[in-house]
């Protein structure tokens, strides 16, 4: 189903039932269906919400501004428009930096934080050059395929490999120009510390986009009482690398946290 947002049309995709609704936000190259698998092991309790951002997937690639502000004010808008009173934003890497964002803005109804290999709220460090040649990752199936096989480390079935590098090349020139030239250099942190919900941040023990102590010196130490809990043997694409993994920590983590309050 396609959203009308901030003037775009957003492709959404809903499953499960409950109470507490999570809202996913993927990474830069993904999709909804980056979810698919951790979905698939939380339906059964929670009301899931993926959708493809600005740019991505099957929503709408006519946007010229992919800022992490843009980002997070799509996310906001999806939130009133399909009236969420209870819920908890999962994001991942560039999906991850727009929920801090928008969870600093302390919305109505928002009950947690999950950040899944988070980028950092500060200036990335990576070298102008090599944020040029990012840019251009997903032009060829080449690079794609190498922008996979560097940033994961558990091995990934045939259908997940292909849905990485298929949504990797969907992605619109300009969404590909902005994370790595623009919203990756934004700077945040200043707005991370009004984050009052519980938070869980789940990096990936050998991430080489985001590594552990990054994310805990960058991410975790900014955000009050945030919980950190470092998902084994895996890169930066854990929510298909280690589903199971993924899903027990957010499960326990809502279990304890978010469940039994109010």
């Amino acid at each position: 189903m396609k959203h009308d947002i901030n003037g775009l049309k957003i492709h959404v995709q809903e499953q499960g039932t409950g109470e507490l609704t999570l809202l996913f936000l993927h990474y830069y190259g993904g999709s909804l269906r980056t979810w698919g698998e951790l979905i698939q092991r939380l339906q059964e309790d929670y009301r899931c919400i993926a959708y493809d951002q600005r740019g991505y997937g099957d929503s709408d690639k006519s946007a010229n501004s992919y800022r992490i502000a843009d980002l997070a004010s799509d996310a906001s808008e999806l939130i009133h428009a399909l009236g969420l009173k209870r819920f908890v934003l999962v994001g991942h890497s560039m999906g991850a930096k727009a929920a801090l964002l928008l969870a600093s803005m302390r919305p109505d109804g928002l009950k947690g934080l999950v950040l899944i290999a988070p980028a950092s709220p500060t200036p990335g460090d990576m070298p102008k050059e090599f944020r040029n040649s990012m840019a251009h990752f997903y032009d060829t199936r080449e690079g794609a395929q190498q922008a996979v096989q560097d940033i994961s480390r558990l091995p990934l079935t045939n259908a997940t490999y292909e849905m990485l590098i298929e949504d990797m090349q969907k992605t619109a020139p300009n969404a590909r120009n902005a994370w790595p030239l623009v919203a990756m250099m934004e700077d945040i942190s200043n707005e991370v510390p009004n984050i009052d919900v519980p938070t869980l941040i789940l990096p990936g023990e050998y991430d080489p986009v985001d590594p552990v102590d990054a994310v805990n010196q960058q991410v975790a130490s900014r955000i009050p009482n945030a919980e950190v809990k470092i998902v084994p043997d895996t890169g930066h694409l854990s929510p298909v690398e280690a589903p199971d993994a993924v899903a027990s920590y957010i499960r326990t983590f809502l279990l304890r946290h978010v469940d039994r309050n109010d």
